[in-house]
């Protein structure tokens, strides 16, 4: 077997697939003949129009936009204004800007650099605007004026309220809260438009996790989710009798989207195999309707030109996304945008494989792999492990520019769904609470074994990297199993969960008390799980990323790993790398901040590998 040097070029230039234009957050308008859309074609993050029935783009911002995204945008009911959340550089601390579609003025309508401001929606009429808010502590719903004036708070609940949508005749809000000590624990309620009158709506079972996701047009039914079953479903709420109607396959993840503007179908999302599929539902007879769409994954679907047509953002591994309009009557397809490539080939990316690899204590782990091409017989290669984030996220078969360019460059890629992961169920996405760096870490670890077990593996040449939990994970699992990795690279990463917990804001602390318990009664665990305290067991060369105005993981879970090193008499340049971020938040996607990112990455392992 030829061990190959992996060195930073490869047939896919890093700066030209970094820079290949991307759309976030798509959204259609109330009337379902536009979608608008965060673009960065020309560079810098835009909002764009594109016209359904003529497939005609037009850019509707000219600057005054987020560097980088952490938040999306709400069209109000008329057509003619959308709303989104404008940080500065990265620090989620939000103020809701109006922008004016004819004209492209920009109105700020809130202005305080101490809280989170997310906008939810525009109330029947546009007499008011839905906020997500932390201004007074916890996350909770408060209403504007669409010119930002009257600003009221509507809910006060100790744990994390949101979801909110308005009925279709504006006088009642459905949202999500939790007053069950039980942190698992989400359910439905129902308030009027003054936030009088809150009442619990739904709770199917204390734990489980329930929400609204829309109203029918008559305001008689909700389209709700759940997983009381033991996975994620779709169901109609009928509001009179209170009784849920489920859609679908049981035991099969699906997640509730929209309902057709006549309200006669439900669209709906079906994870199976990291792959969504749309599904229709007939509301009367609860039939299923299949597209028959290539496999892959749905980005994104919706009703549109008065229900004759779907419009729908769809990728593949080896495809990026697009945006389509897809008929209803006949099942012909048009593409709206298609795909951007720039000057590569597409030919160049190569899919990848959905296989299941045994953890150590037998558990079948699910995991996408993507082997380099053209790889020379008897070849030894390096190999990357990539953790997601979350824990509670998913790889899907979806494009994915990391795998790309790592697999490009000669390295076979391994991206677990380790348990803790959503889109297998609740025991699954469960079964690490409590135990972050316990069952999670065990399928990492078996992940790496697998990848060394591959004929055309080199065993001493495989490196972890993940940022936010991914950055958790590959710090922890360095030092708690310091003979599996060669190198290292934590990006926006924690590690150290106590200082986290007493550094993050209200509904970041729920979230890490329902993943990880109290922080004083479970003090020991929380010590256990943090890298900060075993840095002395590191044998990987490890690289640290991390943007200086990261509210979620701060930039000090950073500092005190470098401190810690340093203080271990470990050499920064020779035993690790460290880089700060100016202007950077929890990750980016700032065009020229991906790009550093990528180059980061590339450049480390072709040398430490």
């Amino acid at each position: 077997m030829t061990t190959l040097k992996t060195d930073n070029t490869g047939q896919i230039p890093l700066e030209e697939l970094a820079r290949l234009p991307s759309r976030y957050f798509p959204a259609l308008n109330w009337q379902r003949d536009r979608l608008a859309y965060y673009g960065d074609e020309t560079g810098a993050l835009e909002l764009y129009l594109l016209d359904l029935a003529t497939g005609e783009q037009r850019q509707v911002s000219h600057g005054g936009l987020p560097r980088s995204l952490h938040a999306g945008f709400v069209w109000n009911r008329a057509g003619d204004r959308i709303v989104f959340a404008r940080d500065t550089d990265g620090n989620e601390q939000h103020n809701l800007i109006a922008l004016d579609l004819a004209s492209g003025a920009l109105t700020q309508l809130s202005d305080d650099p101490r809280c989170q401001e997310y906008p939810a929606a525009f109330s029947p009429g546009d007499e008011w605007l839905l906020v997500e808010t932390n201004k007074v502590g916890q996350l909770n719903l408060w209403r504007m004026r669409p010119d930002g004036s009257d600003y009221q708070q509507l809910t006060r609940y100790p744990f994390p309220a949101g979801g909110g949508i308005w009925s279709p005749d504006g006088a009642q809000i459905a949202f999500t809260t939790n007053e069950s000590p039980d942190l698992r624990n989400q359910d439905i309620y129902l308030m009027n438009a003054d936030g009088s009158d809150q009442r619990r709506l739904l709770r199917l079972s204390e734990g489980s996790r329930e929400y609204a996701a829309r109203w029918s047009p008559d305001g008689r039914t909700l389209l709700v989710g759940s997983d009381v079953s033991g996975v994620s479903r779709a169901g109609l709420l009928d509001l009179a009798s209170g009784g849920v109607r489920w859609l679908g396959e049981e035991g099969v993840e699906q997640y509730p989207a929209r309902f057709s503007e006549d309200g006669r179908t439900v669209l709906c999302l079906r994870n199976r195999d990291a792959q969504t599929e749309i599904v229709l539902y007939d509301v009367a007879s609860g039939a299923p309707r299949e597209l028959g769409l290539p496999p892959g994954v749905a980005l994104f679907a919706g009703f549109a030109l008065d229900d004759t047509a779907l419009v729908i953002s769809q990728s593949t591994p080896t495809t990026r996304p697009g945006i389509s309009l897809y008929s209803l009557s006949d099942g012909s397809v048009r593409t709206l945008l298609a795909p951007e490539y720039g000057g590569i080939d597409p030919a160049l990316f190569v899919d990848c494989e959905y296989v299941w690899y045994p953890s150590e204590d037998g558990t079948p782990v699910p995991a996408l792999l993507y082997r380099p091409r053209n790889a020379a017989p008897g070849a030894a290669l390096p190999a990357v492990v990539v953790v997601h984030g979350g824990p509670t996220g998913q790889y899907f078969r979806a494009f994915d520019p990391y795998a790309q360019f790592l697999a490009d460059r000669g390295y076979l890629v391994l991206e677990p769904n380790p348990r803790g992961s959503t889109g297998y169920g609740v025991a699954f996405r469960d079964a690490a609470l409590n135990d972050w760096g316990g069952v999670d870490l065990a399928d990492i670890a078996a992940g790496a074994a697998y990848l060394k077990a591959l004929p055309e593996v080199d065993p001493q040449r495989v490196a972890v990297f993940g940022g936010s939990y991914g950055g958790f994970m590959t710090y922890l699992i360095t030092v708690k199993r310091p003979e599996l990795f060669k190198a290292a690279a934590a990006w926006i990463g924690i590690s150290d969960l106590p200082r986290l917990y007493a550094a993050s804001m209200e509904h970041f602390k729920y979230y890490l008390r329902q993943q990880m318990g109290d922080p004083e009664l479970h003090a020991e665990l929380w010590r256990d799980r943090s890298a900060v305290n075993f840095l002395e067991n590191l044998r990987a060369k490890l690289l640290v990323v991390h943007g200086v105005n990261d509210p979620r993981c701060p930039i000090e879970q950073a500092r005190v790993v470098r401190e810690r090193l340093l203080a271990l008499g470990r050499r920064e340049g020779e035993d690790f790398e460290y880089v700060e971020k100016g202007a950077e938040g929890h990750g980016s996607t700032d065009i020229d901040q991906k790009t550093e990112t990528y180059r980061l990455l590339a450049d480390f392992l072709a040398r430490r590998l």
